[in-house]
């Protein structure tokens, strides 16, 4: 699905986050990823295959 160089990772890596935006929808709190996740504004995410990992946000420091 990745056209870019160096190729973004793939939807099971690790750092599946860093790949680029093809489709941005501020306004509905999501984006598309060309590896074909779904990032969600709350850091949830939605794979390819329908799982669904729940939002990572850092622990903020009291």
């Amino acid at each position: 699905m990745c056209s870019h160089y160096p190729v973004c990772p793939n939807a099971d890596s690790l750092d599946r986050e860093r790949s680029h935006v093809i489709s941005s929808h501020p306004d509905q709190g999501w984006s598309l990823l060309c590896n074909g996740v779904v990032l969600f504004d709350d850091t949830g995410l939605l794979l390819p295959d329908g799982s669904v990992v729940a939002p990572h946000r850092a622990p903020v420091a009291a």
